[in-house]
């Protein structure tokens, strides 16, 4: 992920909540950002994304999450837990529950095959391969805040933990 000198502006300042269980990615995103002029919230795993998704008072225009976020070192699952641990996929549609008309980007530097053992497979939403250049994510960010936002909608529809189904 290297910076480039040729960076678009932004016309706007957009909300992008950044999701990664890397502090150093994290921090990479944000610098490469906000240097952009976008206003960026951060999360270290799901539970903290819905967590900001449903306490943030502001707006936030975008969900930009890993795809594999390791559970933390000690979780109680419960199904009243509003803010359980899942994977990107899981959290971008839990997030555009909470947060309505949200934009989303999923990314990952695990190859397909791994992602499949996982139980996530590529589809239709988009998806930037890690490592990136500042200006390719910055370009994939302004490209998907100009469109309408995925409908992202599970209702319904009984999930297993390996599933393999993107939605989107």
């Amino acid at each position: 992920m290297s910076g480039n000198q040729n960076i678009p502006q932004t016309t706007g300042s957009a909300t992008i909540l950044v999701v990664d269980d890397e502090l150093p990615v994290l921090n990479l995103c944000k610098t490469m950002l906000e240097g952009s002029g976008f206003t960026v919230l951060q999360a270290d795993g799901s539970s903290d994304a819905l967590r900001i998704c449903a306490e943030h008072k502001g707006p936030i225009d975008l969900l930009l999450t890993d795809l594999i976020l390791p559970p933390p070192g000690f979780h109680i699952a419960s199904g009243s837990n509003p803010f359980p641990h899942v994977n990107g996929l899981e959290l971008a549609v839990r997030a555009a529950t909470i947060r309505k008309g949200l934009h989303v980007i999923l990314t990952s530097g695990n190859p397909d095959k791994e992602l499949a053992s996982h139980g996530i497979k590529r589809g239709t939403l988009p998806f930037l391969a890690k490592p990136f250049e500042q200006e390719r994510l910055i370009r994939l960010v302004q490209d998907v805040l100009a469109q309408p936002a995925s409908l992202l909608d599970i209702s319904g529809q009984a999930k297993a933990v390996n599933d393999d189904e993107w939605f989107g």
